[in-house]
Parts: structure tokens; sequence; C-alpha cells
């Protein structure tokens, strides 16, 4: 099998990427992960410890795609040598993070050191012990607390890289030093907004299969549905009609839905939340704490307003809310904690001047989902700090993030 990096590679001379000798390394997991695309196999079922099947197959064909245009991005975007990063890893897709953050930046990175998050230090510890006897390149896990990887590693790296929780990525930066790139990648509300003249079905249907990846556990998932009060009772029929046909089972059944939740906070978050919000539940929510197993649940709240505090779930949680007028819903969701949290937002139907606001400040997808747009090898984000910000230490840019941009865009010469 020829990998379209085998191809990249190929076409064009590799003296614009630091470290072209790495390019086999890549192609070797490339080739091991189409390998399990076929067939499902040990990264596969790792996966699935953390992961439904479905999400695991998605999370593989998604570091498929971002090994096969690593040499491209590389090439388009020229960020030259860097001495070394630190990354504090994410919670989930633990197998795409690694891709996006240690192999891809291999290229251009000369050493990178790493620290899985705690959640997932178990999975992601053997993935790195699979995947490292292959690919044998300069990328190193540690075992270190937060505080000790900042210590001993993150404060001394030429760019460091953290995924998670904006006030943790706040306490983290405040102990590098200028010159160093800090690039944080959070979450954000990522409203999903049903606008008159939306293909109700084809909106019902994205909004299951984005807020039900690996049973809500997953960034990308909306925190908020906005549904024209034209349209809320048909969307919440329909809406309801799917969510009675989702099958509950162990992760690594191909035929299941969701399963029960891996994060022990999210579960217990979410169930404060429908306890606070007992009386809008129109749908769902049955929890069974013993299996971890809940429901996806349907919550109906009375509207939105920029106080509204919008939580993050990381759970089956449909939080629905209707609206009348599109441009105060567009100066709704452009302002107060809306903006700081700006990453993402779907709108189907026709509306341009929504959609035009929103687009001011975060990636706006139209009669799709934002797994339409999840391209590895591109910048992906929004224009608030809380969702994703770069900084080298005197000035911070809130911006759609890719690491080999932000290193050519950003870091200091003298950091090099």
């Amino acid at each position: 099998m020829t990998s379209a990096l085998v191809r990249s590679a190929d076409r064009t001379a590799t003296s614009d990427i630091p470290y072209a000798d790495r390019l086999q390394a890549l192609r070797i997991v490339r080739d091991l992960l189409a390998e399990e695309m076929a067939e499902p196999g040990p990264v596969h079922r790792l996966l699935c410890e953390i992961s439904t099947h479905r999400a695991a197959r998605y999370e593989i064909e998604a570091a498929v795609s971002t090994l096969d245009g690593a040499a491209d991005e590389v090439r388009s975007h020229l960020p030259g040598r860097v001495p070394s990063a630190a990354v504090f890893m994410p919670s989930n897709v633990i197998l795409y993070s690694y891709v996006l953050y240690l192999l891809v930046p291999s290229l251009y990175v000369e050493r990178i050191v790493f620290r899985p998050s705690s959640q997932v230090r178990d999975q992601t510890s053997r993935l790195h012990e699979l995947l490292a006897r292959r690919h044998r390149l300069p990328v190193r896990l540690a075992t270190a607390s937060q505080r000790g990887f900042v210590t001993e590693h993150a404060r001394s790296a030429t760019a460091v890289v953290f995924t998670g929780a904006y006030h943790n990525a706040e306490r983290i930066r405040a102990q590098l030093s200028t010159g160093q790139l800090f690039l944080h990648l959070g979450a954000g509300v990522n409203p999903f907004v049903v606008t008159p003249g939306a293909d109700l079905a084809r909106a019902v249907d994205d909004a299951v299969e984005i807020r039900m990846l690996n049973a809500g556990q997953d960034c990308l998932g909306p925190d908020l549905f906005c549904v024209h009060e034209s349209l809320l009772p048909s969307f919440l029929d329909a809406l309801v009609t799917r969510l009675k046909g989702l099958r509950y089972g162990p992760y690594d059944d191909p035929g299941t839905d969701y399963g029960p939740l891996f994060y022990e906070s999210a579960l217990e978050e979410t169930a404060v939340f429908m306890a606070r919000n007992r009386a809008s539940i129109v749908h769902g929510g049955a929890i069974d704490f013993s299996s971890r197993r809940l429901d996806p649940v349907v919550v109906l709240g009375d509207g939105v307003t920029p106080r509204s505090h919008v939580p993050e779930f990381f759970a089956p949680v449909f939080n629905v809310v209707g609206y009348d007028d599109p441009d105060e819903l567009a100066a709704t969701l452009t302002t107060g904690p809306f903006t700081e949290r700006a990453l993402g937002a779907s709108v189907y139907g026709d509306a341009p001047r929504l959609t035009t606001a929103l687009r001011r400040r975060t990636t706006v997808t139209v009669d799709c989902s934002l797994l339409s747009v999840d391209d590895g090898n591109a910048p992906f984000g929004g224009y608030g700090r809380q969702a994703n910000y770069i900084t080298d230490g005197e000035t911070l840019w809130a911006e759609p993030v890719l690491f080999s941009k932000a290193v050519a865009d950003h870091l200091p010469e003298s950091a090099r």
C-alpha cells in the first residue's frame, strides 16, 4: 500500500522539511493505522477502552488523514527548526492528539517530551509504547505531575502545547518566560443553530451525530442548540424519536451508539446540571451511577441572553433553547462569555446576517456540523481566548491554531 504521505514526499523536494529523514517513521505509523481501518487491531482495541467503537474508528481515520497531509503541511507553513517542545496531552482523542502534537511536529521539532492526562495515563502510555517501538522518534513520555512537568520540562522548552481547561492554561502560562511559544487548545460553546429554511431531518441527524460522538465525550459537541420557535416542536419531536432509537452497549461493540461515561467527573457534573434543571427535561436523562450509564437527555431552556451560563458538557446532553429574532441571537452569541468561548458554530437554514456575525468570532459551518471541517493539517478554532490562543509571553493572539503555523508566525527568531 502506497500512502499519500509517500506520494506527497516524492512529488516535491524535502528541503523545506527540517527533519525530512523522519518522514519514514510517520509512514510506518500511517500504514499501521491504515491496516487497522481494514481490520481493527491493538490500537483500535486500546482506544475502545475510553471510546466507542465508532469514535475509535473516526479517530484512526482522522489520524491517517493527518499523517497523509503532514509533509504538505510543513512545506506550506515553513516553521523552520524548533529545538524542543513540551506537550500537555488531553484526556480524550489520545491517538489523534498523538499525531497532531507529537508525530507531525517531529518533522520540525528536534525533541519532544509529553505528559499524559492523569485520567488516561495508562492508555496513553500503552499507546506510546505500541507506536514508539515502530517510529523510534525523539518523542519521550514523562510521568511527572503537572507541576513537576512545568518545572522539569515546560520551562526549558522552546514551545509548549497545553490542551485543557482555560484556567489551567493560565496557571501554566504564568510560569513560562518571555520568548517561549505557548499554545492553548481548549473548548468552546459551539452553538448549533437551526433557522427557518433548514432541512430539519438533516439538522437532527447532524445534531445527534456530533453530540453523541463517543457518548457525548468530545470537545466538538455543541453545548447549546438554538432552534427557531417556528421549528422547535418539530425539531424536538424528531430529535426525541432519533434518540429513542439509539442503542446502549459496550464500547467495543460496533453496533453501540453510546456506552457508559468513561470520565467520572462528567457524570457527576451532568447529574448536578440535570438536578438543577429537572423541570426542563423533556426526554431521557436516566442515570445508573454503578454502571456510569447516562441516557441521552434533552433539556429545553427558556432562552439565551448574554448573561446566560452555558456549561461545558462532556456527556450526551442536548441543551436546547428557542429564539425568535436571528439578529438578537447573533448579538447574544457574539458578546460576553460567548465571545470568550468562541471556537466553532454551525448554522442550518437561511440566516446570512447571523452567519456573517458568527464568522467574525468562530469557525462556522453551514448546513453541516463541525465534524465536516475537522482537518488535522489546518488551523482550527475561533477568536475567543478561553477556546484557544497563542502567546510568546508578550503578545497574545486568540486565533485558530495549528502548531506548525503558530511556530512560523509567532515564534521569535531569538528562541530558535
